[in-house]
């Protein structure tokens, strides 16, 4: 609690964006730079990013609420993609944006270049199917069929949204993540932030890329979507995640151990 009202107080002193003036940096097609952070040093980077970067502002509240439902084959056949790192990768899913009300039926698929290219149409999940403009929509985006897709892993976060003064990158970070399954299985990690650089081109020419080092944190892959499909269910390529969560370990392992300290 002591985080967030911390969290809160500094990013009432940012100027703030709009959502309707975003369009300029949507980022449909964009290099991903992703890093673990551990939760209580986001308020010392929201002090380096003061003066760089606009928060998102949406109704008064500039701490946003999302929930993502995962589509994935009976035998996961997007997570192992990910996890063996083939190039052409995808995800489906359904992002709730709690903020606007709006669900957001999303394909992410990273390219031979290493970008991420996103497409999306405004639609909800009907339960564990795809309605009719959903199934077309997937049909003509990937190869597999809509009907090969069930919802396997649900994904709520806070988000903070953040553009640059004089720069068309975008951060993220999220925080307060937790996982479930649709059988109730559930995990929590409220004590890492995943902080996340949108650029249209190389990210070490952002201002960002310098800010995060003196935290020295540097980047590191990390799919919410796999790291949730890893704590949640025993997959046969869970293994090649085992570093991912070492880390994440260590970070709980050294708050705790301040704690008690």
């Amino acid at each position: 609690m002591e985080r967030i009202s911390e969290t809160i107080k500094i990013l009432d002193s940012f100027n703030s964006i709009r959502l309707e003036d975003m369009d300029k940096v949507k980022l449909m097609d964009r290099i991903d730079t992703k890093y673990i952070l551990p939760a209580n040093r986001v308020p010392d980077l929201l002090l380096m990013m003061q003066g760089r970067y606009k928060v998102l502002e949406i109704d008064k509240s500039r701490i946003s609420l999302y929930e993502t439902v995962y589509m994935d084959t009976p035998g996961y056949f997007f997570f192992n993609q990910h996890v063996t790192g083939r190039t052409g990768r995808i995800k489906v899913r359904f992002r709730n944006y709690k903020s606007t009300g709006i669900t957001f039926l999303e394909i992410k698929k990273k390219t031979k270049k290493n970008r991420t290219v996103k497409w999306r149409i405004e639609n909800s999940l009907a339960g564990s199917s795809c309605n009719e403009s959903a199934t077309e929509f997937i049909n003509s985006h990937i190869q597999l069929r809509s009907e090969e897709l069930r919802p396997v892993l649900t994904n709520n976060f806070k988000r903070l949204t953040f553009v640059g003064f004089d720069t068309l990158d975008r951060v993220t970070i999220d925080l307060d993540l937790s996982f479930s399954s649709p059988q109730g299985k559930s995990e929590e990690l409220p004590l890492i932030a995943i902080v996340e650089l949108k650029s249209k081109g190389i990210a070490s020419r952002s201002p960002f890329s310098r800010i995060i080092k003196q935290l020295s944190a540097y980047p590191t892959g990390f799919s919410k979507y796999c790291i949730g499909c890893a704590l949640l269910f025993d997959l046969p390529f869970k293994n090649i995640l085992k570093p991912k969560i070492l880390l994440i370990n260590r970070i709980e392992n050294e708050y705790n151990g301040s704690l008690s300290a």
